[in-house]
């Protein structure tokens, strides 16, 4: 290739991206698509309000304790009797 190739390249490079971006400029963001709406959030605070007392109190059943209805005398339950 000769040097006078090389720069004639370069420069329809350089032009086209030039255009492409002019163009594209104007076909895809227009000043419409430039403004979205987002949705607002309320800010977190440090404050926490007790839960219901009818709910969480001290006479509550506690879920995490294993419970027995009856007396189970039977070791192995799987078995099929």
């Amino acid at each position: 290739m000769k040097q006078k190739d090389i720069a004639l390249i370069a420069v329809i490079g350089i032009v086209s991206a030039a255009v492409s971006f002019l163009v594209s400029n104007k076909l895809f963001v227009t000043s419409d698509n430039r403004q979205q709406q987002v949705e607002v959030v309320d800010p977190i605070n440090a404050s926490f309000e007790k839960p219901n007392s009818k709910y969480f109190n001290a006479g509550s059943i506690d879920p995490t304790q294993s419970s027995a209805v009856g007396a189970d005398s039977n070791q192995d339950p799987f078995n099929g009797r």
